[in-house]
């Protein structure tokens, strides 16, 4: 048969029910943490957005950069189309010069 272990004669407290000097200080700075806590939660919600939200602006300023390359390139085509209008009034376009080249 096995015999039990001998019972310790002084329990040992776990460490979190020592004496602690300046408790009140602690205390007050865990409800001071908490406090913390609870107003950046209120602020950024739970969702964490804060950190997303550095992913959120290279894709806002991308897209800005590609919608004004698209405006440039529309703004292009009708200056082109514009100008070639203008060139067939004057008599300059390639149909002016087709018809010189044709008596």
């Amino acid at each position: 048969m096995s015999t039990p272990p001998p019972a310790d004669p002084e329990p040992q407290l776990p460490e979190a029910f020592h004496y602690t000097p300046d408790e009140e200080k602690y205390v007050l700075q865990a409800d001071a943490l908490r406090h913390r806590q609870l107003r950046s939660a209120l602020l950024y919600g739970s969702s964490r957005y804060w950190r997303r939200r550095q992913q959120v602006w290279p894709a806002v300023i991308g897209g800005l950069i590609l919608v004004a390359l698209i405006c440039g390139v529309i703004a292009l085509v009708g200056a082109f189309g514009r100008q070639q209008e203008v060139n067939e009034e004057r008599g300059w376009g390639a149909n002016a010069q087709e018809t010189s080249a044709r008596p």
